[in-house]
């Protein structure tokens, strides 16, 4: 299982991948990054798109259905991934399920005329499925 080091390394191999970060979305600190980051900070970055994340995640309208749960009777997050589109970019934030905690995500940036957003939406979530935060 990668660690947060050899998680974002895996990302960044991503066609048009220009930045990523696990982020603590409760918090909004970043727990690792590589890359560029959209507005030169990735920590900014990371308190920004944790926000983002919060907001999604908390909301009800995003809710699971009753009685939804994570298959070993952990509430599984509403939501797995959110993503946001820009003329230049796209920004995928994938949930990361967590035996302690659901609060990490990874954020992928990529260019929009270089990425694949399908491509980058399975291979985030195989890496969130195996990332070890322990």
């Amino acid at each position: 299982m990668p660690g947060i080091d050899e998680c974002l390394l895996e990302a960044m191999t991503l066609p048009g991948a220009r930045g990523a970060a696990v982020v603590e979305w409760i918090s909004g600190l970043a727990l690792g990054t590589i890359g560029d980051s959209p507005n030169g900070s990735h920590e900014t970055t990371a308190a920004e798109t944790a926000e983002l994340a919060r907001m999604a995640a908390e909301q009800t309208a995003f809710a699971a259905p009753v009685g939804r749960d994570a298959g070993d009777g952990a509430k599984a997050l509403p939501v797995e991934d959110i993503v946001l589109t820009t003329p230049s970019a796209y920004h995928l934030m994938r949930f990361v399920e967590t035996a302690f905690d659901n609060g990490v995500f990874i954020h992928l940036w990529l260019g929009r005329d270089e990425g694949n957003l399908a491509l980058a939406r399975i291979r985030l979530r195989d890496l969130a499925d195996r990332l070890s935060l322990i």
